[in-house]
């Protein structure tokens, strides 16, 4: 079977800090494409991003409304969907081209690791996993993946303010098999750092639940808001 070509797609916004060592790392993956997506950056994200020649799009803020920019100007075969919290390596790459080059699956996601050394990190992360893996539904730290036929057919992800990511992987489970790859990505745990680890957890369990039990966005925006 022939190996699907690979475009990757990132969005950021007023990510100055990091998006240098970042970006030089995504330039490093054996991906056919990559597009990094600003979402109007009032810091120096884009500039940074200019000087390191990536390909670098301009969108409306939303980092849904991104993502779809994004995908419009790709021509691979597979989309990879990368928030800059979470980093991967070639290996991640070559695992998920063999593992998709079945033409049965249509998409998936990779398991995760918490970058914090807590121990309540290990049990989070284990949780995460093992919850996605079960239902099929997962986060955009996960590095979401999905055939671009399939993605186009759907419409791309849902242009919601929240949950983008875990509505884009529920409808997916409609379209044919996902596959959940072992080879875990590791994504940042700054926001659990910074707002408590006990907090943040109450707080996503309690916006998903929430969020199945039909509560509208704009006040599951304003519960996000408030908590941060």
């Amino acid at each position: 079977m022939n190996t699907p070509s690979l475009a990757v797609i990132v969005p950021v916004w007023n990510e100055e800090k990091v998006v240098k060592a970042y970006a030089k790392a995504l330039q490093s993956l054996p991906c056919d494409e990559l597009y990094i997506v600003d979402g109007g950056s009032s810091d120096a994200t884009q500039d940074i991003l200019r000087e390191l020649g990536v390909n670098l799009i301009q969108s409306p803020s939303g980092r849904a409304k991104q993502m779809n920019v994004g995908a419009s100007q790709c021509k691979s075969d597979i989309l990879l969907f990368i928030h800059i919290d979470t980093s991967m390596s070639s290996s991640h790459i070559q695992a998920l081209k063999e593992a998709i080059n079945h033409h049965d699956i249509v998409g998936g996601h990779f398991d995760v690791q918490l970058s914090g050394k807590h121990w309540m990190f290990r049990v989070i992360e284990t949780m995460m996993n093992i919850r996605s893996c079960l239902t099929g539904i997962s986060t955009g730290d996960q590095c979401q993946f999905v055939r671009r036929s399939v993605f186009e057919e759907m419409g791309g992800f849902p242009e919601q303010a929240l949950m983008e990511d875990v509505e884009f992987s529920k409808r997916l489970k409609g379209y044919g098999k996902l596959i959940c790859l072992k080879n875990k990505v590791v994504t940042s745990s700054r926001r659990w750092e910074k707002y408590g680890i006990l907090k943040t957890v109450a707080l996503m369990w309690t916006l998903r639940l929430l969020y199945a039990c039909g509560v509208t966005l704009e006040k599951l925006s304003q519960m996000y808001k408030h908590a941060r």
